[in-house]
């Protein structure tokens, strides 16, 4: 039988657009949606319609009673996040949520110390760590092959943040409801790949953020820089400033005998022997990666790749950067 999987927060523009997580799984034969839900009642029509007409709700509690879902996926606005998760995990849903989970650390800390408590499968897409770099570069670790680790860098400039209002999400420009700009959102993922990649615990050094080239109450540009307990440092550089569609991303990971960089869709490593190209594509886009990864651990009764602890790691980061940034 496909697995019935019920939609919370399709307002959220991760439905359709960008990782668009539904898409996927509406095209997955394992697959069906049971219901679909938007506290908007125009909008959750209109998902539900372009998702192939499962039923829509404007209440998520309403549709859980109604449809009983296999495993639910929870998006959503930033503002409601912690209270849809605490109470899929009150009912045993399994489910995967969006990041950020909730409006700050505070907020996914809670949810976490539940899903703790529960021993409750609860997944957290955060798809980065699923980047051939990512791979490549924990290989590397574990076979010693940087020598000592310099640092790492992440930068990843995204189109401007009006593309949320042309998905239907205008709520993203608002703090009050998305709790910061395009660090609380995209460099997130940066932040949580330096954690993964050094395991250790982690502090902010220093912070610069930039609202001016878009003029948004929310921040279209910033740099953190973070300090790894044995001195490795990070720089995360994130913005909505690319003019047009495409990006502009760059991953680096130095250390004393190597230097791997993945840019403009090619990825390579440079040793005093010489550069040498490595394998950069998957065989699907990451978001999907990470959907099929989250299912099948759950049909395996495995823990999550990545679950609200790690994101709760890298709030805590993103909380002490705004905290810098204020003062």
């Amino acid at each position: 039988m496909p697995v019935r999987i019920a939609a919370i927060g399709v307002g959220h523009w991760h439905s359709l657009f960008d990782a668009a997580y539904l898409k996927t799984f509406a095209g997955m034969p394992e697959v069906r949606l049971v219901g679909v839900q938007d506290p908007d009642a125009a909008m959750a029509a209109q998902r539900a319609a372009q998702l192939g007409g499962p039923p829509a709700f404007t209440d998520h509690r309403d549709m859980l009673a109604k449809t009983r879902p296999d495993f639910v996926v929870a998006l959503g606005r930033h503002s409601d996040m912690a209270g849809v998760a605490h109470h899929l995990l009150d009912e045993g849903y399994p489910f995967l949520i969006e990041k950020p989970v909730g409006l700050n650390a505070r907020e996914v800390r809670g949810v976490a110390d539940k899903v703790a408590a529960k021993g409750a499968f609860a997944a957290v897409p955060l798809f980065q760590r699923f980047q051939p770099f990512m791979t490549h570069a924990r290989r590397m670790l574990a076979e010693g092959r940087f020598g000592p680790v310099s640092h790492f860098y992440f930068r990843s400039n995204r189109p401007s943040s009006a593309r949320y209002v042309a998905w239907g999400a205008p709520w993203m420009l608002d703090p009050a409801v998305a709790g910061g700009g395009c660090l609380r959102n995209v460099g997130l993922h940066g932040i949580d790949a330096f954690l993964f990649l050094t395991g250790e615990d982690v502090e902010v050094t220093g912070v610069q953020m930039s609202s001016r080239a878009l003029g948004e109450r929310v921040e279209d540009y910033a740099t953190v820089l973070l300090r790894a307990a044995s001195g490795v440092l990070g720089t995360i550089e994130v913005g909505n400033t690319f003019p047009g569609k495409g990006a502009d991303a760059e991953w680096k990971l130095a250390g004393r005998d190597a230097l791997l960089v993945q840019r403009d869709g090619s990825l390579r490593c440079a040793t005093a022997a010489g550069e040498q190209a490595l394998a950069a594509q998957l065989a699907e886009p990451l978001p999907v990666v990470a959907v099929r990864d989250a299912l099948a651990r759950w049909q395996n009764g495995e823990s999550p790749s990545t679950g609200v602890e790690d994101c709760y790691r890298a709030m805590l980061l993103v909380d002490q950067a705004y905290d810098i940034a204020r003062r």
